[in-house]
């Protein structure tokens, strides 16, 4: 009996030792998925993929996230104010080193008066200059807006051509510019990689990539064709609300769970409510003239220029 008691007594002790061993070895465990209206905080763990996360591994967790924005943002839209995709390649060439609410704030005074590429290419520059000056860089762009303008009348019979290796011919625009066209003006895809684009691919592992070209093409890579516009617009606007730059409101995340960089930015439900912004913090997006689904999520058009 005392063998036997033994045997048992040494039995469990094994069994005790195997399963802190497992449990030491199991990984760490995604919090649960936070949103701004979650009370308690998530779990303070950081959730690192390994460092050998498979490849398809890797594209079922980007696939995820972006299943998961596209819930939280099924109104995502360009950020822009355009009525055609004159004013789009304009406005988007505006918007380098500003904001979308200043470009839109000032381009409605730019197309009133010069509503075709014939007219902007025939404009004073100092006239366009004073319109632009709120957007920062002026001179620099009323010479790309004027001289793209100009190579729309006078190569493209003023219409704004509606393929990859054309747009990057005219002045001012680049590969994002043009994809940003291709993709909300001609519904051709197209994957548009901005400051927040580059940040948060980074910050989610998806690569390692610094040069917005190879960014561009790991990224495409991941997803098909046909996700391409719809993701750009969700990790903009993911970086734009909630995962910020310099202090991300980790816990008002909706991705928590899949990001291996949760814990950077503010864990606390109440406290990261407080960085969140736009109609997240119940203030106005970017646009003056918002779509109608932006509008009825409770999206409030933003003010015009000298308004706020």
């Amino acid at each position: 009996m005392k063998k036997t008691a033994a045997k048992k007594t040494t039995g469990a002790k094994k069994t005790a030792a195997a399963r802190k061993t497992a449990a030491a070895k199991e990984p760490l465990v995604a919090p649960e998925k936070a949103t701004a209206s979650v009370k308690a905080a998530p779990a303070k763990t950081v959730v690192k993929p390994a460092g050998d996360e498979s490849r398809t591994a890797l594209v079922r967790r980007a696939r995820r996230i972006n299943r998961e924005l596209a819930e939280v943002f099924p109104y995502a839209h360009p950020e822009l104010d355009f009525e055609n995709p004159f004013q789009l390649v304009v406005a988007t060439v505006l918007s380098a080193q500003t904001t979308d609410l200043r470009v839109n704030q000032t381009t409605p005074a730019l197309f009133a008066k010069y509503p075709t590429p014939e007219d902007l290419a025939a404009a004073n520059p100092e006239e366009v200059e004073e319109i632009l000056r709120p957007t920062g860089f002026f001179r620099a762009k009323t010479k790309s807006v004027i001289g793209l303008s100009k190579v729309l009348a006078e190569d493209f019979g003023g219409e704004v051509p509606g393929r990859l290796e054309d747009l990057v011919k005219l002045p001012g625009v680049g590969r994002k510019t043009a994809f940003v066209v291709l993709g909300n003006a001609f519904g051709r895809p197209g994957i548009t990689v901005d400051t927040h684009f580059q940040r948060l691919v980074r910050r989610w592992r998806w690569t390692g990539e610094t040069d917005p070209d190879k960014i561009e093409a790991a990224v495409g890579a991941l997803f098909p064709k046909s996700d391409w516009t719809d993701l750009s617009h969700h990790v903009i606007w993911h970086g734009r609300r909630i995962c910020h730059a310099r202090k991300p409101a980790c816990g008002a995340c909706p991705i928590a769970p899949l990001c291996p960089a949760y814990g950077e930015g503010e864990t606390d439900p109440e406290k990261a409510k407080k960085l969140l912004k736009y109609e997240k913090g119940g203030l106005p997006g970017q646009r003056l003239n918002p779509p109608q689904a932006y509008l009825d999520a409770g999206g409030r058009p933003a003010p015009p220029l000298g308004a706020g």
